[in-house]
């Protein structure tokens, strides 16, 4: 389905403002919103994470009695939960939202581990939450969306929400080409703090971090049981490896993570200033930008995060955006006493034959724990 009609169908219908975090099965509907609308205005908003989008959809009805939508991968209908049964539910306050929601894992297809559960439970979680839903696939129409409407409109009446539940390949657009003005190759980026971490355990971040590291140690002949990959549960990396600091006090530990996913709880930052394990390492590369899922924009460009981990209570902060900068900060921390935070400022891009880890998610921790446990 091209991905202007269907944003059109929308239109027509009174829907002008978008809240989310993007998915790669819905980069077409994404690029499209943002090439009509932007990234950051009364239209359109790229969002810390899914449970937010939804507290602003709120507000927008609320101001304007209008149906916003909201687009996430179903992996964020976690984040989502909150205030989708506490606040918009109509045994509360009846907010009524359309959902766009791009069905990873769904049954049948081939996909990656930590999608396979939430794909068979998806379905199961709409109903559970009251949201009613229709599968847009390969095979759906203009008309099938429209049909689909008339039964949603009965919803939004009554104060329910409604969900276009969306399979891989079913919206197809015209692209968009997302960049920065950074120049620093994140992956290379990425291997001169692996050299300064020699032996350390690493915990990093769900998307092309954790493939660009997989990739790391096999191109270096190196094993991968020190680095645990956080292939989902994108924002929780940071705790990850607080956890793990701080009942091993003795190692280093080093968290290698994106923008986006620190945007998604930035109240980690909180935590870890005020428990202050000396032994943790947070390296944050920043290239403005949810790349592993299209490459629509975050709000990292606009914060100064060096600050904020400063105020949160991280001992020593930097924020670099070349080779000889990274390299003089990383001989810095492996000489202080933490928590550090690193802020490494990249380019959006990757090698296009960038891999996916082989090892399966249960090996990869067993080894991780017979080698810190």
């Amino acid at each position: 389905m091209d991905i202007s009609v269907f944003l059109d169908v929308l239109v027509r219908r009174g829907i002008t403002f978008f809240a989310g975090v993007p998915d790669s099965l819905l980069s077409a509907f994404c690029d499209e919103i943002v090439r009509r609308y932007g990234a950051f205005n009364s239209n359109h908003v790229v969002t810390h994470n899914e449970g937010g989008a939804v507290a602003l959809a709120s507000g927008h009805h609320l101001a304007s009695g209008k149906i916003p939508c909201v687009y996430m991968q179903n992996s964020g209908i976690g984040n989502a939960l909150n205030p989708a049964v506490s606040l918009t539910h109509p045994k509360v306050y009846g907010i009524p939202v359309l959902y766009v929601i791009g069905w990873r894992g769904a049954p049948g297809t081939h996909d990656e581990p930590q999608h396979v559960f939430q794909g068979e439970i998806t379905l199961k979680l709409l109903a559970d939450m009251g949201i009613d839903h229709y599968i847009i696939d390969k095979d759906t129409s203009i008309q099938n969306v429209e049909n689909a409407f008339e039964g949603f409109d009965m919803l939004f009446a009554q104060g329910n929400s409604a969900a276009f539940v969306v399979k891989n390949g079913a919206l197809c657009g015209s692209g968009h080409s997302y960049r920065n003005s950074y120049s620093l190759n994140r992956e290379h980026a990425i291997g001169i703090v692996l050299e300064a971490s020699g032996g350390d355990p690493v915990v990093a971040t769900t998307g092309k971090i954790s493939r660009e590291l997989f990739g790391i140690r096999k191109h270096r002949a190196e094993g991968h049981e020190r680095d645990f990959l956080t292939v989902g549960s994108m924002g929780h990396s940071i705790m990850i490896a607080l956890g793990i600091s701080m009942e091993q006090p003795k190692r280093r530990v080093w968290c290698l993570d994106g923008d986006g996913a620190v945007l998604m709880h930035m109240g980690s930052l909180a935590i870890v200033g005020s428990l202050a394990p000396s032994n943790l390492i947070h390296v944050v590369f920043n290239n403005t930008a949810h790349e592993t899922v299209g490459g629509l924009p975050t709000a990292f460009e606009t914060l100064d995060i060096e600050t904020g981990a400063l105020a949160s209570g991280y001992r020593h902060a930097y924020s670099v955006a070349d080779e000889e900068s990274l390299r003089d900060v990383m001989e810095q921390v492996i000489s202080q006493s933490g928590p550090s935070f690193v802020e490494v400022r990249v380019a959006i891009g990757s090698r296009p034959d960038l891999g996916r880890p082989t090892t399966q998610p249960q090996e990869s921790k067993n080894a991780f724990m017979r080698l810190i446990v």
